[in-house]
């Protein structure tokens, strides 16, 4: 049974704090909401979340936790109680949500060792349409992790969390490279990739459209960020793509048009990622390399511990 409803945030540790609140709530065009004692909560305009990204002053860059919906209470605590029974370590137990919107939930960490945090009744941030040509994030579309050994990872998440497989991407000499995973008809909220350790691979933004993706994309260039990959349009998912990096070598995408799909008709496909159509349907975007891969294995994340399989 599946539990988890959507994406609501992606919390990060980072030196240097106030170059990343500068990134983040200037060019990249999220808005500082509340900010305390070196946390800030950052939203997007167009999302219901309370916050999308929260930043922490700290020694060490990390991934804090990554936070997911439940439609209800009660489904808070029928997880709780699921992964318990199945021995998952628990961080907490669940009880009311200490942060902007408050609400019911947990922690929890995955078999990677990630924080993970599911909540329900969260209170409804106000938010608006984006308008034609504003190139802000809509919200927070998706996010990618690293780990050592995917299929481990994805096993896992089927299990514990009620996620499941839309597609894979292999290379006919290196393997599966890549799992996207869904909780709704979106394509995915979350992928595995393949890496040498356990990080974040990159954290994705919904753009309002095609136009306004470009234009955020020419955006970042124009202020002097190189892109490390696109503006391009994927085959698995469907979604435009253009990969930047922030301060701390955190990789972020504009994203638009991610697909939409009837689930109970999908059936996962394989794609080659050495066919240059599977990666950018465009043409416009680098022919993907090795090089690209580097760069969003990311550093090993701090944050993280190697868990007993579950």
């Amino acid at each position: 049974m599946r539990l988890l409803t959507h994406l609501r945030h992606v919390d990060l540790a980072v030196p240097d704090y106030d170059k990343q609140l500068e990134f983040y709530s200037g060019v990249w065009g999220l808005t500082q909401v509340a900010e305390d004692s070196g946390i800030s909560f950052l939203a997007a305009e167009g999302s219901p979340e309370q916050y999308v990204v929260r930043l922490r002053k700290a020694h060490a860059k990390r991934l804090d936790l990554v936070s997911y919906g439940a439609a209800s209470a009660a489904d808070v605590d029928a997880l709780a109680e699921q992964l318990l029974a199945s021995r998952v370590q628990l961080i907490s137990q669940p009880g009311k949500v200490d942060t902007p919107g408050g609400g019911y939930g947990f922690r929890f960490f995955d078999v990677d060792g990630r924080t993970v945090e599911v909540s329900a009744d969260v209170a409804v941030r106000q938010h608006r349409k984006i308008e034609e040509k504003e190139a802000i994030p809509v919200k927070l579309s998706h996010v990618v992790f690293n780990s050592p050994d995917i299929n481990r990872t994805l096993r896992w998440y089927e299990r514990h969390l009620g996620f499941r497989l839309s597609d894979t991407l292999m290379h006919p000499r290196m393997g599966e490279a890549l799992h996207f995973l869904r909780i709704s008809n979106l394509h995915h909220s979350m992928a595995i990739a393949q890496g040498p350790h356990t990080s974040v691979n990159h954290i994705s933004f919904e753009m309002r459209g095609i136009d306004e993706y470009l234009r955020g994309s020419g955006r970042m260039i124009r202020a002097g960020h190189r892109s490390i990959w696109g503006p391009g349009r994927h085959t698995a998912g469907d979604n435009t793509f253009t990969y930047f990096q922030d301060p701390h070598g955190n990789v972020v995408e504009y994203t638009t048009e991610l697909e939409t799909i009837d689930e109970d008709l999908w059936h996962p496909h394989v794609y080659d990622v050495s066919n240059p159509d599977v990666t950018d349907q465009w043409g416009t975007a680098a022919p993907v390399s090795e090089h690209i891969f580097k760069e969003m294995f990311n550093d090993p994340d701090r944050g993280c511990f190697v868990a007993p399989p579950a």
